[in-house]
């Protein structure tokens, strides 16, 4: 499942690969996509993206470039349908299991294309949301998700400041690993990541979320250390909540190879920097809510086992 990381890294992608492009008429859905429709037409407009944890937003920028015309004669002007001026519209993504974006030739478009922007040029090509699980969602004039917290890569401060106000919320009261897929709180962060994270720190992942956070509220580093000496403590000791933004950004940093928006038969990269998803002798266990959690520590199964008994 694409997490924040891919998010991130798709929108990268769509902003490099859409560069100096110029994008034309309707944006077309295809039939068995039950997501809405884009009414959107223009003569000439741009794309462009952001991320936020787990969402992307794409947004179509109209152009309007005057043309020369004769005296007397009404201007026309790019960037607008048959019905008027196109105004911009924002975009909202949601990837699901398997969504990404691809930039193609027009005229063979991908299988599970569904949603396709054209470019003016000829021969045209297609930006294409594809999603072969047709689980990933799409909002029209769409808004980041109000109940979705900071990004854990991008707004680190907001979203450390958000985990340690609320620790008095119920969502602490199950497993951290639980709890590290709460996008209200770890916005970015599912299941590859939390595995890492928890495996690089050794917590149970089991054990109660507040427990592990409540002792980062009185975390406080000696006012006599130079500024040189906390950057390197924090670096060689971080806590779950720099992890949940660190480790995200080593994904990014790799550049999507073998994991990232484009898809490629070389994962080398990906798979050898994983330390405890899916790795050989790694123990797994299902969490509250059916999902897998890969771990290492011997404790983290009896902990498992009196949360069952409990």
């Amino acid at each position: 499942m694409p997490e924040g990381p891919e998010l991130h890294l798709a929108s990268c992608y769509i902003n490099t690969v859409c560069a100096g492009l110029i994008f034309s008429g309707k944006v077309e859905k295809s039939e068995v996509s039950k997501n809405p429709e884009v009414l959107f037409e223009s003569d000439a407009y741009l794309i462009s993206a952001t991320s936020r944890g787990k969402e992307i937003k794409l947004t179509l920028m109209p152009l309007k470039e005057e043309k020369d015309t004769l005296p007397g004669r009404e201007r026309g002007r790019e960037g607008q349908s048959q019905n008027g001026p196109q105004q911009p519209m924002d975009l909202v993504f949601r990837f699901g299991m398997s969504g990404s974006f691809k930039l193609t030739s027009g005229a063979e478009l991908p299988k599970h294309a569904h949603l396709r922007f054209y470019t003016k040029e000829s021969p045209r090509r297609a930006l294409c949301f594809v999603d072969f699980r047709r689980f990933g969602r799409w909002e029209v004039h769409g808004t980041w998700q109000l109940d979705r917290g900071p990004c854990v890569m991008l707004e680190y401060e907001k979203f450390r400041e958000n985990v340690l106000r609320n620790l008095s919320d119920k969502a602490f009261n199950k497993p951290i690993c639980e709890a590290l897929l709460n996008q209200k709180f770890f916005n970015g962060i599912c299941n590859y990541l939390r595995a890492e994270i928890l495996y690089r720190l050794k917590i149970p992942p089991f054990e109660k979320a507040r427990t592990v956070l409540e002792a980062l509220q009185h975390r406080k580093q000696s006012p006599d250390l130079t500024l040189s000496k906390k950057v390197k403590l924090k670096r060689e000791n971080p806590d779950l909540l720099e992890l949940c933004h660190a480790v995200p950004m080593e994904v990014i940093d790799m550049g999507g190879k073998g994991y990232g928006p484009e898809p490629s038969d070389d994962t080398t990269a990906f798979e050898e920097w994983l330390q405890c998803y899916c790795v050989p002798g790694m123990r797994s266990l299902r969490d509250g809510n059916g999902r897998t959690i890969w771990f290492q520590v011997r404790t983290a199964v009896a902990l498992h086992s009196e949360r069952l008994d409990s």
